[in-house]
């Protein structure tokens, strides 16, 4: 047995941001926190994982404001929404809490004044766009454009989606308010400033510690050697979030509270479980702490916020992991393909194992991207996980229950189980330093020798000979015993399948208890129960249609309007417009990628169009004129900037021009062949 002492560990993943569903991207990241939070659990060590929902800024108020609800209202909805995916895809927080808490004031105030007393605050007047119509201040989110970057369209005025960058709404092309679209105008107004600059040396000296990959830190460096800038953490009103103190109508910028909810989650949940809060957050010789992010958020965790730690006198985290994004089938996840997967439509169609098994076999230490490939993923699954380790169950259970009443025989000098035994230091390391794939690859490697020895054996065979009774014995025992071993490595991936199998095998189940060695000769097991299904096929394939469907889920107050139009409103749409409301209208020339017919629908094609950055999928009424099969490779213009509509037949993401009488006579607007996709049309 070990004598070491038990670690106390905090460990906190990225908040997901509280306007919409998980999707399979959150889910890499928790369930690779989560796996390394089980496996600490399981070598015995004391472990806390804590999260929260990121409840505040623009996107929320604006996304509210659209569905007719209060932000509250939204952020509860979708707090409970989050919670429930998590818990069904058995990641296991000790506390999911939100930053819309009275905690998280108090901290945010407490490290704001703690960064004022010490000259790190600074204000200054700054020329802000202004949205002449609504007559306000425009917060980045309030404000979309073009990225100056990547040129992506429709982006938000702090950061590109697209490509990642971050930057200030006077650098985005040709902006608009996302309130009324109007051209902002500039205004000057005061705001509040992290000046960074000060903090260089402390963050130079964080950066060389070696508590980063040495990719984020090399990341780093590059801001440390271009000159840290001030860091704007105010927002002007309206805004949802918390107020400045002693600044009426500015409000923290939701960057700033948001890490800051990590302290605030942990001191709602030590509160209610009576843990000492200040070990875990002022004194780092008593305990760890582990950030787990994406790979886009690097300058928050790496700059800002140790900064903003050190001047109220907490602690640094132990060490920052972060992560790649997640590409499916080798793209990003798109919804017109289906591959934009949420955490519930995956639930719907598929055991959560299977994903966190694949995540596992693919996450390595560093910030590299990680594909799904659902060829792969069924094969990989069926493979490995249902075709060698359940297999060896399997195989050597009814024996055992049919012949010897469910007892092991003893195994003694067994160098398979030695090998086996032996190699737990290993997979802790690999395990320890979040190199997953590796302690996948060595389990699967010392599944394979398992296998090969009962096939050697062949206790099937054996047990035609009365004679080999004992020899049967032995070999299933041993196998049994070789399952305990490899499915305790495999616990922090499979936690589902490893509490089935600490019911068959009668037993705990944890790399701490494999200290023991193995079970004693005669021990009872209770009977075997299937522990995995193979995937069928089918079932991707019916996720994904799912997914192509239906619209991303929305939090939507029931329906209390009719369907059917009345003819004032049919009216009202044949009224005159200005040239003004017309201009809002997104002209956009689009490439024609896929073309299907709408089951169901004697007149509709379903087209998947590209805009050069992203691709979407537009319900039209014009099969009576085309043949789908002649559309691929067709340019079209589209209404690029309706709001998505749900139909009986699916969502159309847009509007394709057309003209003509109708029936066959339906002619698509092409502009010439030389344009490209996502030209806007003048």
């Amino acid at each position: 047995m070990s004598d070491s002492p038990a670690r106390r560990i905090l460990v906190t993943s990225a908040l997901p941001y509280a306007n919409g569903s998980l999707h399979l991207g959150h889910l890499l990241e928790m369930i690779q926190t989560d796996i390394w939070v089980r496996f600490q659990r399981s070598m015995g060590n004391e472990c806390y994982y804590i999260c929260a929902d990121d409840a505040h800024g623009t996107a929320i108020m604006l996304r509210a404001e659209k569905l007719g609800l209060t932000p509250e209202q939204l952020i509860d909805q979708v707090h409970a929404e989050h919670e429930g995916d998590a818990r069904d895809f058995l990641v296991n927080f000790d506390h999911f809490y939100t930053t819309h808490s009275e905690e998280n004031r108090y901290w945010s105030e407490r490290i704001y004044g703690a960064l004022r007393q010490s000259g790190q605050i600074v204000t200054k007047n700054i020329i802000q766009a202004f949205d002449p119509e609504k007559g306000l201040f425009l917060a980045d989110r309030f404000i979309k454009g073009t990225c100056p970057k990547c040129k992506a369209l429709d982006q938000y005025g702090d950061n590109c989606e697209a490509c990642g960058a971050t930057y200030t709404p006077n650098d985005l092309i040709d902006p608009v308010s996302a309130l009324s679209g109007a051209k902002p105008i500039h205004k000057e107004s005061e705001h509040y400033f992290l000046d960074l600059a000060q903090s260089t040396q402390l963050l130079t000296e964080w950066i060389n510690s070696g508590r980063l990959q040495s990719q984020v830190a090399n990341k780093l460096k590059e801001w440390l050697d271009a000159g840290l800038q001030g860091w704007d953490i105010s927002r002007d009103a309206p805004y949802f979030g918390f107020e400045i103190p002693d600044a009426p109508g500015k409000y923290f910028y939701v960057w700033l509270d948001a890490p800051i909810g990590y302290i605030a989650s942990f001191d709602n949940f030590s509160k209610a479980r009576g843990l000492d809060f200040e070990s875990f957050w002022f004194d780092p010789k008593a305990t760890e702490l582990y950030h787990f992010i994406g790979k886009d958020i690097v300058n928050f965790h790496g700059l800002f916020w140790p900064a903003m730690l050190h001047a109220a006198g907490l602690r640094e985290p132990s060490a920052i992991y972060a992560h790649g994004f997640l590409t499916v089938n080798g793209t990003k996840m798109s919804k017109s393909r289906g591959t934009f997967i949420r955490a519930r439509t995956y639930l719907d169609h598929l055991s959560p194992e299977y994903l966190r098994y694949y995540f596992a076999a693919k996450l390595g230490p560093s910030v590299d991207d990680i594909d799904l490939n659902l060829n792969d993923f069924v094969q990989r699954v069926n493979s490995d996980v249902v075709g060698k380790i359940v297999n060896i169950a399997s195989r050597c259970a009814g024996f055992l229950n049919k012949r010897f009443d469910n007892k092991l025989a003893a195994t003694p000098d067994s160098a398979l189980l030695s090998a086996l035994l032996d190699a737990k230091s290993t997979v802790a390391a690999q395990f320890e330093g979040r190199d997953y794939n590796r302690a996948i690859r060595e389990i699967i490697a010392l599944a394979d020798r398992v296998n090969q020895f009962i096939d050697e054996k062949q206790p099937w065979v054996l047990a035609k000979d009365p004679s080999q009774s004992d020899l049967v014995h032995s070999v299933c025992s041993e196998g049994v015993q070789a399952f305990r071993i490899l499915i305790s490595y495999l616990s922090p991936v499979l936690p589902e399948m490893a509490a089935k199998s600490a019911e068959f095998l009668n037993t705990t189940l944890s790399f701490k208890a494999l200290e023991s060695g193995l079970l004693p000769a005669g021990h009872q097991l209770n009977p075997f129960s299937p522990l995995m299904q193979r995937i069928d096929t089918s079932q991707i394939d019916k996720m994904i249609e799912s997914e192509k469907a239906d619209a991303p889920a929305e939090l939507t107050k029931p329906e209390t309007q009719s369907k059917a139009q009345s003819q004032t409103e049919i009216d009202k749409i044949a009224e005159e417009i200005d040239f003004d409301t017309f201009a809002k209208v997104d002209l956009r020339v689009a490439d024609i990628v896929a073309a299907e017919p709408v089951e169901g629908a004697d007149k509709l094609l379903r087209l998947t169009v590209s805009l050069g950055d992203s691709e979407r999928t537009i319900i039209a009424g014009i099969k009576s004129a085309y043949d789908a099969s002649t559309l691929v490779g067709r340019q079209i213009v589209v209404a690029a900037n309706l709001a998505p509509r749900k139909m009986r037949f699916g969502v159309s993401e847009g509007m394709a021009l057309a003209a003509g009488p109708g029936g066959e006579d339906i002619f698509l607007l092409s502009p010439d062949s030389g344009a490209k996709a996502g030209m806007r049309v003048k």
